[in-house]
This record gives structure tokens, C-alpha cells and sequence, in this order.
């Protein structure tokens, strides 16, 4: 190998590169060089403030060849770590970047530790660099990430977390920011998903640095939207693998389309591995606090106490109501704080009626929630406010509800479900969700035609009371599996049908059963009516009678007058029997009602009783299999449309589904049926909005060089008609016996020529 020595000292990259293939040849040359940065270095001690050129590059080689030279450079990493120690304010900001580069190098070839670097770095973000922040904020974090790729390094976690706690009180708003945004940025790549940062950030929530505060209360509120769009485009790699598929199957086969087809075959490959992956599902961070009372109550006081804005104040109650929705507070304070804000015309209001159904659940008293639904009913639904507040405030009022039935009336509930007839459809429309929604919980608090034809489900609702916890004690739906059972037992098929038969007969032996009592009763009834019509007449006849002969002995000569009493006497004994008549089919008619309720009343909790016996029996003598939970699934879903009576089916769009979640969405509170009336003018902008997007009409002129010279063609286009009428017979295409005329012609004439 040659050896120019004279070259070296000058040009650091080669012998950089010189060294790293054969350190022991130039050592002599190392030494020198390591020598000269020590010199350099006691220079710019003296003055640190300048910015030394030298020592930037010998700093640079040094980190470079490090790894040659272990002994040597021993002290090497400490040095560079104390001079940013020392001087990390005051230092030029090319040095300071040009150390934090040398120590990352040093790093990655494992001659510095994790912990000493990482709480040098946070440090570090104390200064007022912004191009040195955000590259020390994701080395911190791809640091921490290989750190914590094949296992999870307790010791160094446990040292980051509590030097990040720490770093959080600090008064410098940058550092304090910057480390809540590293430690959201781990809890969302997966590497710090602990308890113990979810707590930490917790405390950022009570900063008095607004930005910390607001970072800490966005990472409870959940991820960003832009996240969520990153994820839907990778499933737009199958379509445009197609694409190229069938351009490299119909055009020419070159290099360039081999090569994309090459990469969108390993895309797909990829994102078909990735759908193959099992899910990872993640508690989202509100679950994973330590005290949430304590927690809730602390930020309510911190929204009463301080004078934040308005948008930190929305944030704060979002948190609030989450939390108390989702670990079943008690913070009776909160409903009443945002029920003086529940007005129409109030900035923000839809996000203030969601916070409000967000923190409603059943341990909530319901003497606490029912002045905000009152609230709701007189600010929101009144005709005097436009159909949408209407809607909305009835949404709002399904959204409290489905969380805590209880704290409905059954006074204003009748008059919310008057609104079913409204003449505006979003009205109608949400009156009827807030029916269908007590149909599926409290069926009881309806009135009679509001209730619909009782479905099987419905038989087996039963309202629960304040506090009430109903332990199951079976599967709810494992009685399909009870003539399964039999079958599997070694029964016959006959017995099987007997049991089926059976399971039919009940139902309609005992309606049998209860239309003879019923016929029976009723025959009775009206024989004891007859009777005592017939008794009533006889007696009045017998009387009238009695008063004829008494008038005639009296008087004869009065006889006209006489007949006039007794006809009048008639008249009324007619209006007794009539008002009797129809007070008795009255009466006949509310005890037919009271019996057909009773009776059906008393068959519901027969079959209901009937199915619990068979669903415990199923659910303690066997163990349930993945079929025959499809089956009890498939049960469960026929009994919410198949009525009580007879097996005619509802269609599915009837039927309720909304179950409340953990949280309530917005789009569910702002969710109006609307068909709107389209005038000219509102259709004219909607097309013009769908205009502006797309390119003008006509010829787009795609020229790599816009100045270049046009063609033959495009200069036609300019020229006046009289110029092109004598080309525009030439430029017609001829037929094909144009064509062999005018050959033969041709032909013809070259023959006489010669």
C-alpha cells in the first residue's frame, strides 16, 4: 500500500477512510492527529463562544475512528460530554450540533451509555436552538425505540421516566414541552404504553405552561386525525399494482416497468402481511390512571379556578366528561357548571351537549340529571327555535337517556314523543330514535301506542331500579340449545318432535285456554247484565203501572193530562236503560282489557320462566362451543324481530341498534335528517363548487418548454377560414374505391406518358 504522508495531515476524510481498513498501518498518523485536537481543544476552552473549524473536523474524525482506537480515545466521550455540560448556552450553535452528532456516533457504536447521553440531550433542549431541538427530539426517540426493540429495558426506562418527571416542573417551557411531546410520541409508537408514563403525562395536565397543559389534555382526547389517513393509504397499493400489472402485460416490456412492477408486488406482499398480523389493541390512557376521582376533581377546580380560554376550557370538560363516563364518577358540580352554558345561540354548544352524555351513566342520581333534561326540553325543544336546535336538543336527550334511563319522567317523555308528528322531518325523526330507544331499555315509561307489538326480546325487559346490579346466572339465549342437548344425548328423534311440540303447545294451549275463560266469563257476565236489565224493566214497568191506575181512579176527567205524565215517565226510563247499557259495555270492555293484560302478562313470565330453566340447565351442565354461540347469536337476533304472538317478522331498518358506547360522538348529537329544498341558486353552487377543483375545458398545452415554436397544426388553428378551404378537400379521407379510381387514373396516365 502507498503511503503519502505529506497529503494526510491536510485531508482528514481519506485518512478517516485510510484507518477504518487498516487501523495498526496508521497509527503514527492517528496519534498526530489526536495530539493536534488536544492542542485545539485547551484553545477553545479560553474562548467557547467562537466557532473553531479545526476542532470541528478533528471532533468529526476522531468520532469517525473511534472504534480503531478504543484505548487511546478512552476519555475521548467524557471530554465532549463535559465541555456540553460546561458550556452548552453559551457554545456556537455549528459546535454544539457538531458535538451532539459526535456523541449520537459514539453511541451507536456502543462506547457511551444510554442514560448519560439521554439526560445530557434533555438538557440540552434547553437552548435556544430550534434545528438542535427537534434533531435531539428524534434521536431521543429512535434511541429509546432501539433500546426497547427485541425486550423492554426496565433500568433504563425507569431512569428516562423519572428524569422526564422532572424535567416537566422544570420553569423552561421548551424543555417541559418538549419532553411531554417525546413521551407522547413513545406512547404512541408503542414503547413507553406503561402506567407509569400515562401518570406522568397526567401531571402535565396541571402545568401552570399552557402549551404543556394543552399537549398533556390532546393526548387524552386520542390520536390525531392525520394518523388515522396515513393508515387508510396503505390499502390503496392492491389497485395500483392492477394498473401496473396490465400496462406491463399490453406495452412494451422495458427495464423501468419490470422494476415497478418488482416493487408494487413487494407492497402488496407487505401490506398483506401487515392485514395477516394479529391486532394490537391498546386501553386508551384514560383507563390506565391511578385515582380518576382524584384526577377529575382536580382538573373540574382547575376550570372554576383559573382563566384559561375558552378552547383550554372545552378541552378540560372533554377530559372531565370522559373520565367520568367511562370510570362512573361521582361529580355532582359538573352537571350543573355546564347547564347554565346549554342556550342555542352559545359558542361550541354541540361539543357541550356531547360532554354533558359523555359523563351521564347509571350511578348518576337521577334527580341530578333530570333538571338538565328539563333545561334541554325549554331551551332546545320548543317550536320557537329553528327545526335542527329541535333535533338536537331531542338527540342529546336520547344520547343521556341510553346512558340514564332514569332520569326521564314519565310526564316529559310523553311530551317529547309529541313530536313524532312534526311537520319537519328532523324533528319527526329524532322523536322517533328517542322512542325507539326507550322501547329497547324502559318499554314500561311509554305510553301503550308507543310501545309497538311486543317482540320476544322485549317480553324478557324489565326496568332496573336506582344502583340495581343484575347478575346473570345463564347465557342469555342457550334455551335454543336445549333440544340439541336431548339430541346429543341418545334421544330419539320422536321425542325430540314431542319436545318441539311441546315448546309450541304451551303458548297456544294456554291462549286457548284463556279465550274459553275469557268467552266463558264473558257470557256470564252479559247473562248478569241481561238479568238485571230485565229485573230493572219489570220493576219500572210495574210501576209506571201502578201510577197509571192510581191516576185513573183519582182523576178521570184529567185523562189527557194523565197519558202526557206517563209518556214523559217513559221517556226517561228509556235514558236510564240507555246510559246503563252503554256504562255496562263500558265496564265489559275494561275488564276484557284487564284480563287480556293479565293473562298475557302471566304467559310472558311463564315462557320467560320456562326459557331461564332451560337456559340454566344448558349453562351449567355443558360447556358452550364456538357454534353454539353463532347459534345462541342467530336466536338472540330472531327474538328482536319476531313478535310475541304470531311469527311475523319486522324488517331490520326498524329495529334499534344504537347502543351506547363509552363515548358519545358528535356526529350522533349533530345527526339531522334532512331532505333540503335545492332552489336555483343553491344548485348553482354546488356545481360550481364541484368545478373548482377540475381542469378548464379545451386544449392543455403539456409542453415540457412553454417558449418552444408551435406546430403546423396548432398554427391552423389561428388562420382565417379563406386561407385553409382550398387544403380541406385534400385532408378528407377518400373511401377505399376513391382510392383504386384514382390508381387506375394514374396508371393510365403514366402508360401514355411512356
Amino acid at each position: 500500500m502507498v503511503r503519502h504522508n505529506n497529503q494526510l495531515p491536510d485531508n482528514l476524510p481519506q485518512l478517516q477512510n485510510l484507518i477504518k481498513r487498516d487501523p495498526e498501518s496508521y497509527k503514527e498518523e492517528f496519534l498526530q492527529q489526536h495530539q493536534h485536537y488536544k492542542s485545539t481543544l485547551e484553545v477553545f476552552r479560553l474562548e467557547p463562544t467562537q466557532f473553531n473549524k479545526s476542532l470541528d473536523e478533528l471532533i468529526t474524525f476522531l468520532a469517525q475512528v473511534a472504534h480503531c482506537y478504543p484505548g487511546d480515545l478512552k476519555t475521548y466521550p467524557q471530554e465532549i460530554v463535559d465541555i456540553l455540560q460546561t458550556h452548552n448556552v453559551l457554545l456556537d450553535n455549528g459546535m454544539r450540533l457538531t458535538f451532539c452528532k459526535a456523541l449520537i456516533q459514539l453511541r451507536n457504536k456502543s462506547l457511551l451509555e444510554p442514560t448519560a447521553l439521554l439526560s445530557l440531550f434533555f438538557e440540552l433542549l434547553k437552548c435556544q436552538d430550534k434545528v438542535l431541538r427537534q434533531f435531539l427530539q428524534t434521536h431521543i426517540v429512535t434511541d429509546i425505540k432501539n433500546i426497547n426493540a427485541k425486550h423492554k429495558n426496565a433500568k433504563v426506562n425507569t431512569v428516562l421516566q423519572n428524569f422526564m418527571f422532572s424535567m416537566l416542573k422544570d420553569p423552561n417551557v421548551r424543555a417541559a414541552k418538549m419532553s411531554v411531546d417525546i413521551m407522547i410520541e413513545l406512547y404512541k409508537k408503542n414503547v413507553w404504553n406503561d402506567v407509569k408514563t400515562v401518570n406522568v403525562i397526567a401531571t402535565g395536565c396541571f402545568s401552570k405552561i399552557t402549551k404543556v397543559s394543552v399537549a398533556s389534555l390532546k393526548f387524552f382526547l386520542g390520536t390525531d386525525p392525520e394518523e388515522k389517513g396515513s393508515d387508510d393509504s396503505d390499502s390503496d397499493d392492491e389497485p395500483s399494482m392492477k394498473e401496473i400489472m396490465l400496462s406491463n402485460k399490453v406495452n412494451k416490456k422495458t427495464k423501468k416497468r419490470e422494476k415497478q412492477l418488482k416493487k408494487a408486488k413487494q407492497s402488496f406482499v407487505k401490506a398483506k402481511k401487515k392485514k395477516s398480523k394479529a391486532p394490537q389493541y391498546n386501553f386508551s390512557a384514560l383507563h390506565l390512571i391511578h385515582d380518576p376521582q382524584d384526577f377529575a376533581e382536580r382538573l373540574f377546580k382547575q376550570i372554576e379556578k383559573n382563566n384559561d380560554r375558552f378552547e383550554v376550557k372545552l378541552m378540560t370538560l372533554d377530559v372531565v366528561s370522559r373520565l367520568i363516563g367511562l370510570h362512573s364518577l361521582f361529580l355532582l358540580n359538573f352537571y350543573p357548571y355546564i347547564q347554565r352554558f346549554l342556550q342555542p345561540h352559545q359558542r361550541e354548544v354541540t361539543k357541550l351537549l356531547q360532554f354533558i352524555a359523555q359523563a351521564s351513566h347509571e350511578l348518576v342520581p337521577p334527580e341530578v340529571l333530570e333538571p338538565v333534561l328539563k333545561t334541554l326540553a325549554n331551551n332546545f325543544i320548543t317550536e320557537r327555535n329553528s327545526a335542527d336546535v329541535m333535533a338536537i336538543g331531542l338527540n342529546t336527550v336520547r344520547e343521556i337517556c341510553t346512558r340514564c334511563p332514569l332520569a326521564m319522567s314519565e310526564d316529559l317523555l310523553e311530551d317529547l314523543t309529541q313530536y313524532k308528528q312534526y311537520k319537519e322531518r328532523s324533528v319527526m325523526m329524532a322523536a322517533h330514535s328517542l322512542i325507539g330507544t326507550f322501547r329497547r331499555l324502559m318499554p314500561d315509561l311509554l305510553r301503550k301506542k308507543d310501545r309497538g307489538r311486543s317482540t320476544e326480546a322485549n317480553v324478557m325487559i324489565k326496568s332496573s331500579k336506582y344502583g340495581e346490579i343484575r347478575a346473570s346466572e345463564f347465557v342469555p339465549g342457550a334455551e335454543v340449545l336445549y333440544n340439541q342437548s336431548a339430541e346429543n344425548t341418545g334421544e330419539t328423534n320422536d321425542s325430540d318432535e314431542e319436545d318441539n311440540d311441546e315448546w309450541i303447545d304451551v303458548s297456544e294451549s294456554s291462549e286457548e285456554e284463556i279465550s274459553e275463560e275469557e268467552i266463558g266469563e264473558e257470557e256470564v257476565s252479559e247473562n248478569v247484565s241481561t238479568a238485571d236489565l230485565d229485573e230493572t224493566a219489570r220493576s219500572s214497568t210495574s210501576e209506571n203501572e201502578d201510577n197509571k191506575t192510581s191516576t185513573l181512579s183519582h182523576s178521570e176527567n184529567n185523562g189527557a193530562q194523565n197519558t202526557c205524565e206517563a209518556n214523559s215517565g217513559e221517556q226517561k226510563t228509556d235514558k236510564v236503560l240507555r246510559k246503563k247499557k252503554v256504562l255496562t259495555k263500558q265496564l265489559k270492555k275494561a275488564q276484557k282489557l284487564e284480563k287480556k293484560a293479565k293473562h298475557e302478562s302471566e304467559k310472558n313470565e311463564e315462557l320467560t320462566a320456562e326459557r331461564k330453566t332451560k337456559a340454566s340447565v344448558i349453562s351449567t351442565e355443558r360447556l358452550l362451543t364456538d357454534k353454539d354461540f353463532r347459534k345462541i347469536d342467530v336466536a338472540l337476533a330472531k327474538q328482536d324481530v319476531t313478535y310475541v304472538k304470531r311469527a311475523v317478522k319486522r324488517p331490520r331498518d326498524q329495529i334499534e341498534t344504537n347502543q351506547g358506547g363509552e363515548l358519545v360522538k358528535l356526529s350522533d348529537i349533530e345527526n339531522i335528517y334532512k331532505k333540503r329544498k335545492h332552489d336555483k341558486a343553491a344548485r348553482q353552487k354546488s356545481v360550481k363548487k364541484g368545478q373548482e377543483a377540475r381542469d378548464k375545458f379545451g386544449f392543455k398545452d403539456r409542453r415540457q418548454n412553454p417558449s418552444c415554436s408551435t406546430t403546423n397544426r396548432e398554427k391552423r388553428k389561428g388562420k382565417a377560414f379563406s386561407m385553409l378551404k382550398q387544403k380541406l378537400k385534400t385532408k378528407v379521407k377518400r373511401s377505399f374505391r376513391e382510392k383504386q379510381i384514382a390508381l387506375k387514373k394514374h396508371l393510365i396516365k403514366q402508360r401514355k406518358m411512356k
